[in-house]
């Protein structure tokens, strides 16, 4: 129970933006859960961190789970290749009920995000869908509405930025000038 408090904390405080938090919450739930002897469950909680990171479009190495994937059960294997945008039709049964349908219907990544109730499984799923290059217009409406409705400061920057840069790719100023003003308004709110 306190690790799964913790771990709930550290989440919540990394997608606010307060690392400081995050890391102390993350280390206390980190620690709760070692102390059971569990390579598996400790596997598990590195990779609900790395999917934090992946919410917020932070695409680095979880060398956190590395570390452990070998004691990791399949379904913590299959969830950390989906984290990493390289899971296949296999993994698919074995993923979180949520992102299930992500990988299962490539052609329609927008529903299969949307129908995702739960705020920081949709923010994952965006963000794997942006790893691995499918990411629609759509997915990334999504994922800015997400972030925005729940006051996540971190993934919302983030979201914007790749919207703003989708602007601007496509030659279209005033979209683009519009997300600056919003992200600018983000960015006044402090943190």
């Amino acid at each position: 129970m306190n690790a799964k408090g913790s771990a709930e904390r550290a989440t919540e405080a990394w997608l606010s933006g307060d690392s400081r938090v995050e890391l102390a919450e993350f280390a206390r739930a980190r620690a709760e859960v070692a102390r059971t002897g569990r390579a598996d469950w400790v596997a598990r909680l590195e990779l609900l961190r790395c999917a934090g990171r992946v919410a917020a479009l932070e695409f680095e190495a979880c060398t956190g789970f590395d570390a452990l994937a070998a004691d990791a059960a399949p379904a913590e294997q299959a969830y950390a290749r989906y984290l990493n945008g390289s899971a296949g039709p296999g993994d698919v049964a074995l993923l979180p009920e949520a992102q299930r349908a992500v990988l299962a219907n490539s052609a329609a990544p927008e529903g299969a995000v949307a129908a995702i109730a739960d705020p920081v499984s949709r923010l994952v799923a965006a963000g794997v869908l942006l790893r691995s290059g499918r990411a629609t217009p759509g997915v990334i409406s999504q994922a800015v509405d997400t972030a925005s409705a729940q006051g996540w400061r971190r993934p919302l920057l983030a979201w914007l930025k790749v919207q703003q840069q989708r602007a601007q790719a496509g030659g279209d100023a005033a979209a683009a000038a519009a997300v600056q003003r919003r992200i600018d308004l983000v960015l006044s709110g402090g943190g």
